[in-house]
């Protein structure tokens, strides 16, 4: 049956098929065939797979970003990055950059960020003379840090599978978050210097005590969700709800950018992206409980044993590993599957278990800018209006730089775990 549930599933990739019914369908072929009378379990284990408390964050942190971006916080926090590091030459692509890492403290989306950020941002970027393939490589590639950057949907997704405490994996994921933000920005200035672009970036930009004032409000909403989270004083399911009031209160009190006539279409979308993600997670949830029951993570995990006998070549192996999985397979789905497998070998090997779900996160987030299955891309494009040819000559220098991060965040447990000894 593992033959049947694996060759039915690449199959069903090749064809296009979303990759939700192709592991839902794969499962449900391999019952069929071979055990067809325990085809009651499949809506058994459907349901168990999103039965689970912590996967309540995900509508709510991805309806808290849709918020802001119609309540006008995203435009103040675009202002407000562009205020600090707009003034040098290639300002507003390291605007890019720091925006999308401010957004990912409340988002926890990549593609909510990509949407949020990149319908401003992409249309400055073009204005400002930056090729549009650049500029929406360049969006989709910092959007990443929507899911690094805690709150995280991958995040609450790795915990749940792997029983790893959320809460340290959030804290876990702000230095490498950092690492990754910086030196993308760094990137982009070099590579603007180098190629003689943004010049004028600076043009427009507020003062930065002036921009500070006006996102106040939104410069205090990652204060206040990770303050509650890393302080105790809600859980991070608590705060995706939060979140979603402050954005709400903010949006039609404050600002009155957001309006009652607004919320329908701001919910009909939220509805839409999280029921694509838990319809996912429940195909993905029966997918793993069949391969479980054959056997297959123990036989990998024998095999990984015996075949990589080193912390150092494990996790070489499995970042190759997870690396093309990316490619194909979505980052929710991957975790769901991946993560039971491959986390009892990493902590054989003595590794970390958060530090490990740090290395999945990153490196399957790659995944989300990289063909054919990238989501951020599929956004990005949609916000410039362009096909995916004319964005994917722009993203080997991205992906490149991420991967040098990441081989950092692999051999450099501190990175993560640091911050995570420290708070825990």
């Amino acid at each position: 049956m593992s033959l049947t549930l694996l060759i039915t599933m690449l199959l069903g990739f090749a064809f296009s098929i979303s990759i939700a019914v192709s592991i839902g369908g794969s499962a449900i072929l391999g019952l069929t065939f071979f055990d067809s009378d325990k085809l009651i379990l499949v809506p058994k284990e459907m349901f168990t797979a999103i039965d689970k408390f912590p996967l309540a964050a995900i509508p709510f942190f991805i309806l808290a970003g849709n918020l802001m971006e119609t309540g006008g916080i995203s435009r103040r926090l675009v202002n407000f990055a562009k205020s600090l590091v707009g003034g040098v030459q290639g300002g507003l692509p390291m605007t890019c950059v720091l925006t999308c890492m401010i957004f990912a403290a409340v988002s926890g989306s990549s593609v909510a960020t990509t949407f949020a950020i990149g319908s401003i941002l992409i249309p400055a970027l073009i204005k400002h003379g930056y090729p549009v393939g650049y500029a929406a490589s360049l969006q989709a590639t910092s959007a990443e840090l929507g899911v690094v950057i805690p709150p995280s949907i991958p995040m609450i997704l790795f915990g749940v599978a792997a029983e790893v405490s959320i809460g340290e994996l959030f804290i876990a994921g702000v230095v490498p978050g950092l690492l990754i933000g910086g030196v993308l920005m760094l990137f982009v200035h070099l590579y603007c210097r180098f190629k003689g672009l943004g010049k004028n970036d600076g043009d427009g930009r507020l003062s930065v005590g002036k921009a500070t004032v006006e996102a106040g409000w939104a410069l205090l909403m990652p204060v206040i969700i990770l303050g509650g989270i890393y302080g105790g004083v809600f859980t991070p399911t608590e705060a995706s709800v939060v979140a979603v009031f402050y954005a709400l209160i903010v949006g039609l009190v404050i600002h009155r950018e957001l309006e009652f006539k607004h919320l329908v279409a701001v919910f009909k979308k939220s509805v839409l992206s999280s029921a694509v993600i838990m319809f996912i997670i429940a195909n993905a949830g029966l997918f793993a409980f069949l391969i479980t029951r054959a056997g297959i993570p123990e036989a990998i995990g024998v095999w990984l044993k015996e075949v990589l006998d080193s912390p150092a070549y494990f996790l070489l192996g499995v970042n190759a590993a997870l690396f093309v999985i990316g490619m194909f397979i979505e980052t929710s789905a991957a975790i769901i599957v991946l993560a039971p497998i491959l986390v009892p070998v990493a902590v054989f090997f003595g590794i970390d278990p958060v530090h490990f779900g740090m290395i999945m996160v990153v490196n399957l987030a790659m995944g989300m800018i990289t063909p054919p299955f990238g989501v951020n891309l599929f956004a990005a494009c949609t916000v410039a209006k362009i096909s995916l040819d004319r964005i994917v000559g722009h993203l080997l220098p991205f992906v490149l730089v991420i991967m040098g991060c990441l081989a950092l965040i692999t051999y450099i447990p501190a990175i993560s775990l640091t911050l995570r000894d420290a708070v825990f």
